[in-house]
């Protein structure tokens, strides 16, 4: 599988307080590359999909510091002008919310609107240091890989390792697993990858079930070459 059919899955985006957004899966790395992110509203921290960027137990408004609420609120205004198509503003507020009082979330954030810049070594950076903040994060996980496939030169074996954690902490992530399993296949682990796209299918996604098939049939194809070569081998010793 050529890495340009992956889609990038820089995934979720929170908050912190009332208000909780989630980047979903509909970003640049397993199909439909063009695709902007699908920005999904939830009240509690279980979305649709799995656990946000970094699940953040709320204080309430009245035990919180004065720069940590400004940082707040510059997150949630930042979030505002992400779903609005404003990146440019998006970021300068969550930059702002970093420097006042650094989370996980707020990097998490500046790191989604680095990507959605193409600039992937900034954002590398920002989910490296949310993970370091909060390393139980499987979407800080994926979405580290997703900037290691896109970014020059494509570094799979860094993305491989950070979806191999990523699934750990999320097993029953079925866009996870389907993503891991794209790079297994690009990287020529084929009988892994067809674990990993099982796995998804067995978690709802359904655009798996072709994957299953073509790598499948690779596989078959790799082991009847196998068998020749061993066959054509024991013909050469006999002779």
């Amino acid at each position: 599988m050529n890495f340009l059919m992956i889609r990038q899955s820089s995934r979720r985006i929170s908050q912190t307080f009332s208000r909780t957004y989630a980047i979903a899966h509909n970003a640049p790395w397993l199909t439909r590359p063009s695709v902007p992110f699908r920005i999904a509203q939830t009240r509690t921290l279980t979305a649709s999909r799995s656990r946000p960027a970094s699940s953040l137990n709320s204080p309430s408004l009245a035990t919180v510091d004065p720069a940590q609420a400004e940082a707040t609120s510059l997150l949630e205004t930042g979030t505002k002008l992400l779903e609005d198509g404003d990146i440019e503003g998006a970021l300068a507020k969550y930059q702002r919310s970093v420097q006042i009082h650094r989370t996980a979330s707020g990097l998490f954030n500046l790191g989604v609107t680095h990507y959605h810049l193409k600039q992937f070594d900034k954002a590398i950076e920002c989910w490296t240091n949310a993970i370091e903040l909060d390393p139980t994060s499987a979407d800080a996980h994926t979405n580290l890989a997703s900037a290691y496939i896109m970014s020059p030169p494509c570094r799979p074996q860094l993305a491989l390792q950070h979806l191999q954690i990523a699934a750990s902490l999320a097993p029953d992530d079925g866009e996870i697993a389907f993503n891991l399993a794209a790079v297994l296949e690009s990287c020529g682990q084929l009988d892994a990858a067809l674990v990993q796209y099982k796995r998804s299918l067995e978690r709802n996604i359904d655009r798996a079930e072709q994957n299953i098939r073509n790598v499948s049939a690779k596989i078959l194809g790799q082991r009847l070459r196998e068998a020749s070569k061993t066959q054509v081998a024991g013909d050469n010793e006999q002779k």
